[in-house]
């Protein structure tokens, strides 16, 4: 019974332990970008629309059209709210109708 309790507890360390040691670890480029995309498309007002999300080391371009300028702002917004974005380059054009 001592040994499945020891066992049990270094178990439960190394576990936190890992949990902590992956809290500290920037997010990959890949992760800010898939989140910046499903932020955009769950948001209603900017509506995924056609947004191209770049991120190197961080930085973030967001690249496409949106039909008002309010979405243009608001995707920057979202973007910039997202944990490992250093910055946020916005060249969303805002296509006339």
């Amino acid at each position: 019974m001592t040994i499945k309790r020891v066992l049990s507890s270094a178990v439960l360390f190394l576990t936190l332990l890992a949990g902590a040691y992956g809290a500290g670890k920037p997010a990959s480029d890949d992760f800010i970008a898939d989140t910046i995309m499903q932020k955009l498309a769950a948001d209603t007002e900017v509506k995924g629309g056609n947004i191209k999300v770049d991120v190197k080391a961080g930085v973030v371009t967001l690249e496409g059209r949106v039909e008002e300028e309010k979405q243009k702002s608001k995707a920057e917004k979202l973007a910039k709210k997202v944990d490992g974005v250093k910055s946020v380059t916005n060249k969303l054009q805002v296509a006339h109708p």
